[in-house]
């Protein structure tokens, strides 16, 4: 029998890969890894912010994401600077200042590495609450976009004629991201969040027949990812979030030597 914090780390694991595979699917088509990145290195600001106003770290993550996440929304829509360079700028900014704004709390004591790279076998069983609600609330809101946001990726001047409301759902869009990244953080890290959302959804889009079964493709890699991970972590002695991370790259690397499906 599985001990209890093993059981956890699985079961939260799942969660996280079951949120990414559809969200992730997104980011592939949309061209938005840059934007996850973004949203993850933001999330150590949160810890500043959750720390400084006391509150659950978890909850301060999310805050400073969404507001990132609108904080985005409205820069773009300026178009005063091209987006790969409007998002290095926040990335690399909003990581430093949670660093600076940590360095200045004194009587606060820190495992960056843990924030950094994840502590999958930390996970309480209060965590698997905020990934199974936040979760299943991002996985709800995207069932009810995924026709306009479809249509969106697809020809995004055409759904407008045809009536999609396409700034708001891309903001909503945008803010489900970021409560995806918000809620897997605690899995593998800021530094390899986006490669949860990546790399899956990259692997299970050369046999993928329609963005549905792509979808539920990539979850289905994403929890074969966390389970060979935990695996190798636990005979090995290796850290798990990047062992979770290297076991999904070699899960496709893997799919680049089996036949594409056709079509």
């Amino acid at each position: 029998m599985l001990d209890d914090f093993l059981l956890r780390a699985l079961l939260g694991g799942f969660g996280v890969a079951l949120v990414a595979g559809p969200f992730g699917s997104f980011v592939v088509w949309r061209r938005l890894a840059y934007f996850g990145d973004t949203l993850a290195h933001s999330a150590l600001l949160g810890v500043a912010f959750g720390f400084l106003l006391r509150i659950n770290l978890t909850l301060g993550i999310l805050v400073i994401c969404q507001l990132l996440a609108l904080l985005l929304f409205c820069s773009q829509r300026q178009r005063l600077l091209a987006s790969d360079t409007l998002l290095g700028i926040l990335s690399h900014g909003a990581l430093s200042l949670g660093l600076v704004a940590l360095a200045f709390m004194e009587d606060v004591r820190v495992d960056l590495i843990a924030y950094l790279f994840g502590d999958i076998l930390a996970i309480s069983t209060s965590d698997l609450w905020w990934i199974f609600g936040g979760g299943g609330v991002a996985l709800l809101g995207l069932t009810l976009l995924w026709k306009s946001l479809l249509a969106i990726t697809i020809h995004e001047d055409l759904a407008r004629v045809e009536g999609v409301p396409v700034d708001r759902i891309n903001w909503t869009f945008l803010a489900l991201i970021a409560l995806t990244v918000a809620v897997m953080m605690k899995v593998v890290g800021l530094l390899l969040v986006t490669s949860l959302l990546i790399i899956p959804a990259a692997t299970s889009r050369r046999f993928a027949g329609n963005p549905e079964i792509m979808a539920i493709s990539a979850s289905l890699i994403g929890c074969l990812s966390v389970g060979g991970g935990l695996l190798g972590s636990f005979y090995y002695d290796t850290p798990t979030g990047p062992s979770i991370v290297v076991a999904a790259c070699l899960i496709f690397v893997l799919s680049l030597v089996s036949p594409k499906k056709a079509g």
